[in-house]
């Protein structure tokens, strides 16, 4: 199988709608996951209404501020956590390797670049440049060495989220924006920069090897992946890159059919 075969492959599953709970993962996860996707969705409405509607919804202060980087934190936080998942798994089986990583990462990555794409189209002077799923697809790929470190992904996730309070040093490089620490990045819908996010990531890799070493659940739990909202929560967190993908188009064309949004 080429590369090539190999990427189309993880494009096309990555992305593949799942029906049925997945005996084989943890409810729990997946339910937080859930969770993350709905008060996403509910952040990205509320946006589209201050954004395309014109009403007068402070975003980027207060209540709604908060809301995001709870939202954020809660999808950045999971990569850690499952990829502490993975690698557990795979050590049990001895095969733990950075191949499925990378091609992981690299599909992330790749829909990120979809979405630089279709941003750009709709606007070029704030597309998406280094948004989210590009981070994700970066961060799987950097935090793959630390997976092995448990109180050490602590203090270097702590360190990485403090770098922008303690120090004042910032760069004017503009191929560097993903790294972060630049003095006036370009004006996008989504930027998340590798300092501090990957701190979240590490941060996710301590909790994930805390509480479930070697891909085991260190507590007891009972199963609620059942119980009616917990089961759609469940699903919902099995489907969250193919729900981020197309939560927002389904949302404006809602908004444009009810008259609330005009975009001709």
């Amino acid at each position: 199988m080429t590369a090539l075969t190999t990427w189309y492959n993880g494009m096309k599953g990555s992305i593949r709608p799942i029906f049925h709970f997945r005996s084989d993962r943890y409810w729990e996860v997946d339910a937080w996951r859930g969770f993350a996707i709905a008060i996403m969705v509910i952040y990205h409405l509320v946006w589209d209404l201050y954004g395309l509607a014109g009403w007068d919804i402070d975003m980027y202060a207060g209540f709604w501020h908060y809301w995001q980087l709870v939202t954020a934190s809660s999808f950045i936080g999971l990569v850690g956590v499952s990829m502490s998942l993975r690698a557990g798994r795979m050590r049990q089986k001895g095969e733990l390797r950075f191949s499925p990583f990378f091609q992981r990462g690299l599909v992330i990555f790749s829909w990120g670049a979809v979405i630089s794409i279709v941003t750009f189209l709709y606007q070029p002077a704030g597309y998406v440049r280094f948004g989210i799923l590009h981070f994700i697809g970066v961060a799987i790929i950097l935090a793959y060495p630390f997976l092995r470190f448990r109180w050490l992904n602590l203090i270097l996730g702590v360190a990485l989220l403090l770098i922008p309070r303690v120090t004042s040093w910032r760069h004017e490089i503009p191929w560097l924006e993903w790294l972060g620490l630049i003095v006036r990045p370009h004006p996008a819908f989504d930027y998340f920069p590798v300092i501090p996010w990957l701190g979240v990531t590490l941060m996710g890799v301590w909790l994930g090897n805390l509480l479930y070493p070697e891909g085991k659940r260190a507590f007891s739990l009972p199963d609620w992946s059942r119980f009616g909202p917990v089961r759609w929560l469940t699903l919902a967190g099995q489907n969250s890159l193919l729900i981020y993908l197309i939560h927002q188009p389904i949302l404006i064309t809602l908004l444009t059919l009810l008259g609330v949004v005009k975009l001709f």
